[in-house]
């Protein structure tokens, strides 16, 4: 028997789109998930198969479970698809899932200007909305540079959420909306900086965990977003300037919003979730 009747509905009878799945790489940015509840309550706890530990934060007219699964698109694959299949099997399937936590910004102007004239770059504190999730890192080096896997005839680099709950949920929150970009090796040069914007045009955001959750999500057909808010500059790594507390503090902000929003908005498209071979 299917998790969902007919009408969409978990076979507990409720509505998959007021479940959301919320992971974060550390325990940091899943307190500052949970520091948004409404009612200010400390979450339940639930452990998944394997160990981990969801946070249930209820209160709203969403209710998020919120999942530290680890550092690194590897990790949060396996964190995501654990948690997805033991709501499925239980027969509460989630209706979206959310990559967050905090990440790099690339400086305001650092590459080329996208389709549609927006510019790449973010200042510090700054909360982003993903337009597209892409893995900036999933490919070949070759003598003419970096070629993604998908010019090798292999799978997928790319994840477009839908276009609307994005809107919807980065006009709550004051957000920018752009392109994300995974990586399993931090940033630490200006010119890596400057490659990763040259080949991503209007990028925002670096972060690690993005792309390894909306794979997941793509794999139990679960819509997607990415919300990071930032807390250091892409590039050298001068740890004089971060700023991870006021960026915890802006992904906090920026989740007090997000049920509203997202309940407004009627949760995401039927099919919204739509991988891509391209990443522009």
């Amino acid at each position: 028997m299917s998790a969902r009747d007919a009408g969409g509905r978990a076979a507990d009878g409720a509505d998959p789109a007021g479940r959301v799945l919320v992971v974060t790489a550390v325990a940091a940015e899943r307190d500052a998930v949970c520091a948004a509840s409404a009612d200010g309550a400390a979450p339940a706890v639930r452990t998944l198969p394997g160990g981990g530990e969801l946070r249930c934060v209820r209160g709203g007219p969403v209710a998020l479970d919120v999942l530290a699964a680890g550092v690194g698109p590897a990790a949060a694959a396996a964190g995501t698809a654990t948690a997805l299949t033991a709501a499925a099997l239980a027969g509460a399937p989630y209706g979206l899932v959310v990559s967050a936590g905090i990440g790099g910004g690339f400086p305001p102007g650092a590459g080329p200007v996208r389709p549609g004239g927006a510019a790449s770059g973010v200042p510090l504190g700054a909360v982003v909305v993903a337009e597209v999730i892409v893995a900036a890192d999933l490919g070949a080096e070759t003598p003419d540079g970096f070629t993604p896997v998908t010019e090798l005839g292999f799978g997928t680099v790319a994840h477009r959420p839908d276009p609307a709950l994005v809107e919807a949920v980065a006009a709550a929150a004051g957000a920018a909306v752009g392109p994300v970009v995974t990586v399993s090796t931090v940033t630490g040069s200006a010119a890596r900086a400057a490659e990763l914007a040259g080949r991503h045009p209007g990028v925002l955001v670096e972060a690690m965990e993005g792309f390894g959750v909306a794979e997941a999500a793509a794999a139990h057909g679960v819509p997607v977003l990415e919300i990071r808010s930032v807390s250091n500059a892409v590039g050298p790594r001068d740890r004089a300037a971060w700023r991870i507390g006021d960026a915890l503090a802006a992904l906090t902000g920026a989740f007090r919003t997000f049920p509203g929003a997202v309940a407004a908005a009627g949760g995401p498209a039927a099919e919204p979730h739509r991988p891509s071979r391209r990443t522009s």
